[in-house]
């Protein structure tokens, strides 16, 4: 009994000692923690200038880098610790802080005079990793020129093989092609969710452009990933996700009554670690540019004579406001955030598809609400597994507005009518509520460092419900469209990862349900009334292989593509776009081949180029006819369709001082159906595709200096010019070739200054467009706008 006792006391004892011991670890952990802090400061060099990467060191076990500003921060126990930094090129500098007292510690380094020979350290961006992957894709530079860029369709559209038209200024609908592919083949992503979740009216045109970090263009082959029946390629916007407190607001102003301002921040709770991200966007245009050559009636002529007038209602108001909120890096979430989001638009119409017919009246609008949640976690469950879920629902409410009986001309007189002005119909004010719902899934498992697998799953079904206020022989009607796509994926690394391959297959599950019965004749409704389901497959490969040196590598890539037809195209835009419910699916082998590389002729130098070859034979080809009598227009289906065409870009880089690019696209797509189903040949055989652009080019020059003026200020000088072949409106075959309407020739010169102060802190940039005040075209008679001028005002605060 004795020993029983003994052995029971002394396990007591033992058990207690280890949690006396077990409490004080916490207390010094929490006495540790409680008297830790934060060093923060610069390192520059003796001009002011940031050292950017450099080492910021207390020791051995703690220590961090300076970022693309020089600035730093540094948890400290408490105390006098030593920081020691270096970077190469420069002496090391020592310094005794408490993070105490002494929060904040600048540093200053001298240039190291021993140090002879230049050191040339280049770091591939996310960008630049992009353009070198198997995947024929495209990488603007959003960054260097956030303090100048109007929106994001105007970077976009400088790329190789990537031409944007726009029917208008400010506001204005706009089509977007890619390697021959355009409209609705082309889709558009933000952080890999479709866009229109931030509703109808939100477009490349008008987002805020502050909270964009890059943008990936695809051209033909679309990763798996994306979860896109995209046919020509795709756009994915990725925002910025940064780990500081900034604060990003602009303000713009220009000709034509133009104002544009964006704001995106972000705050990090350091005790909660929750971070929160506010956006927001506002455009407003009166577009009143002056157009000229249009028919006006002289009455003391009695005859219509060509005089310029200027566009007399073409307001053009969005607005976009969004916060999100979250966290990151918690050991059960790198990523939990939610957000929530409201977007409008209100934009009143000039003319139909063509300049010659005038509004006065009518006007679209737009509304949407959205929510949202995104989870991401690494390892989840076993070490390699990669998950993401994402989950939307989106309320949007479109307007469109058309209850005047009056024939407008250019000088903003009328004449009462007996029909409206868009349709040549009743009255109408029809109302189009599209509910949007999305939810994602992805998967990645690395089973090892050189092989991986995706999954991706994307639910997108649309609501389409119409009704109108003032048209009582108005049928209302409510649509549902629904796609389920599932795209699976294989990557692999091969021969030092010179060689890189991925192979991947899609399912596309597509549900439409039609309830409107409206124009028959023209929509083809009464033919496709009721439910209906169908299944698609498509597959492809991209494979890339780069040697040694970064001077040439070689890619190729292949998709057997599907598209399903989009609202707008089976539904009309309720204005001037007819529906047409008998369209049928595009389908498409995307064929592409291409080479790229660097050189480096000297110290400072740098050549990137890059040629590309690309094939389409595309079947059920959408594509927008245009009525010249109408003055509306309606998607149509082109049996059999064939593209080929090449696109190249240089870009040059002298140091930090100089940059000059230039691409160029040649396209050559023909409608290759030789017969009717009567056995007659067709006259549009071989014919090139009307209404497109087949020749284009772009050239860019930005000259910079740093501490021209100011110590620790930037100037960029940047000039643009643009050229587009001049092309037909209608098929080659039909009429003579001397009197058929056709798009001219285009150049168009753009010169802008910006100045930066602080380490860019502060930037005001100035911009002229279309220098030399041509008249410019993209869509047949509707001329864009004239010489116009453009300040920006720009403040960045970390």
């Amino acid at each position: 009994m004795f020993h029983t006792y003994e052995i029971h006391r002394r396990c007591l004892s033992d058990v207690a000692l280890r949690r006396a011991l077990m409490l004080l670890a916490g207390l010094l952990y929490l006495l540790d923690a409680a008297s830790q802090g934060t060093v923060r400061g610069t390192v520059r060099d003796a001009a002011g200038r940031p050292v950017v990467a450099a080492t910021v060191a207390a020791g051995a076990q703690r220590g961090t880098s300076t970022d693309d500003r020089g600035a730093y921060a540094l948890e400290l126990p408490a105390g006098r610790t030593t920081l020691t930094v270096s970077s190469v090129g420069y002496k090391t500098v020592k310094a005794e802080v408490d993070a105490a007292r002494t929060p904040t510690q600048n540093f200053v380094l001298e240039e190291d005079a021993v140090t002879l020979n230049v050191v040339e350290v280049y770091a591939k961006s996310p960008a630049q990793r992009l353009r070198e992957s198997a995947f024929a894709a495209a990488a603007p530079d959003v960054k260097a020129q956030l303090s100048q860029l109007h929106d994001l369709n105007t970077l976009v559209g400088r790329t190789a093989g990537v031409k944007v038209r726009e029917e208008g200024g400010v506001g204005s609908d706009f089509e977007l092609s890619i390697n021959g592919l355009s409209g609705n083949s082309i889709r558009y992503f933000m952080d890999g969710l479709p866009l229109a979740t931030k509703g109808s009216g939100v477009s490349p045109a008008n987002l805020p452009v502050n909270l964009i970090e890059r943008v990936e263009i695809y051209k033909g082959v679309v990763p798996a990933y994306l979860g896109a029946d995209a046919l020509g390629g795709a756009i994915n916007i990725i925002t910025r996700r940064e780990q500081r407190n900034y604060l990003d607001a602009s303000y713009g102003i220009g000709s034509f009554h133009t104002h544009k301002a964006d704001l995106f921040a972000q705050v990090v709770d350091r005790r909660t670690g929750i971070i929160v991200r506010p956006a927001a966007g506002f455009n407003f245009s009166k577009n009143d540019y002056r157009v000229r050559g249009v028919e006006l009636w002289d009455e003391a002529a009695q005859e219509f004579r060509l005089t310029d007038r200027r566009r007399f209602h073409d307001d053009y108001l969005s607005a976009l406001m969004q916060l999100e909120a979250g966290v990151s890096r918690r050991t059960w979430a790198d990523e939990l955030f939610v957000s929530a989001s409201y977007s409008t638009t209100r934009k009143q119409l000039q003319t139909g598809a063509m300049q010659t017919i005038v509004y006065g009246a009518a006007e679209r609008q737009t509304e949407a609400w959205n929510i949202a949640a995104r989870y991401a976690k690494k390892a989840l469950f076993l070490p390699g597994l990669n998950a993401s879920l994402s989950a939307s629902h989106t309320w949007d409410h479109a307007q469109t507005i058309d209850t005047t009986f009056r024939k407008y001309r250019w000088d903003g007189s009328y004449i009462e009518s007996a029909r409206s002005e868009i349709l040549g119909r009743d009255r109408m004010h029809r109302h189009y509520r599209r509910p949007l719902m999305l939810v994602r899934l992805g998967l990645d498992y690395h089973f090892s460092l050189h092989h991986s697998l995706n999954l991706n799953y994307l639910m997108n079904r649309t609501g389409n419900r119409r009704t109108d206020d003032v048209d009582s022989d108005f049928a209302p009607s409510d649509d549902i469209f629904a796609k389920h796509t599932l795209g699976l994926s294989y990557s692999q690394l091969l021969v030092e990862d010179r060689w890189q391959n991925t192979f991947f297959v899609k399912n596309y599950t597509n549900y439409l349900k039609v309830g409107q019965q409206e124009l028959p004749w023209i929509t083809g409704s009464g033919e496709v009334q009721g439910s209906s389901t169908k299944n698609h497959t498509g597959y492809g490969l991209a494979t890339r292989y780069a040697f040694p040196s970064d001077a040439f590598a070689v890619k190729a890539s292949y998709e057997h593509s599907l598209r399903l037809p989009m609202s707008r195209e089976l539904l009309g835009n309720g204005t001037t776009v007819y529906a047409n419910l008998r369209l049928r699916p595009e389908n498409s082998h995307n064929i592409n081949l291409g080479f790229f590389g660097a050189l480096r002729p000297a110290p400072g130098h740098r050549l990137d180029y890059e040629l590309n070859a690309f094939y389409r034979d595309v079947k059920d080809y959408i594509r927008l006819v245009v009525s010249e009598t109408e003055g509306t227009s309606q998607y149509d289906n082109v049996p059999g369709v064939g593209i080929r065409g090449l696109e190249g870009e240089l870009r040059y880089a002298y140091s930090d001082l100089l940059q000059v690019v230039a691409n160029g696209s040649w396209e050559d797509a023909r409608s290759m159906t030789r017969y009717y189903p009567d056995g007659k040949e067709m006259i549009t055989y071989r014919n090139r595709i009307p209404n497109r652009p087949w020749l284009f080019a772009h050239v860019e020059a930005t000259l910079k200096r740093r501490d021209l003026l100011i110590p620790r200020s930037t100037v960029r000088l940047t000039y643009n010019f643009d050229f587009v072949r001049s092309f037909f409106l209608t098929w080659e075959g039909y009429g003579s070739l001397d009197s058929k309407s056709r798009i001219p020739t285009q150049y168009r010169h753009d010169v802008s200054l910006s100045v930066s102060f602080a380490d860019e802190r502060y930037n005001i940039s100035l911009s002229c467009n279309n220098l030399f005040d041509r008249t410019l075209y993209d869509n047949y008679k509707l001329q864009k706008p004239g010489r116009a001028f453009f300040c920006k005002f720009r403040v960045f605060i970390n």
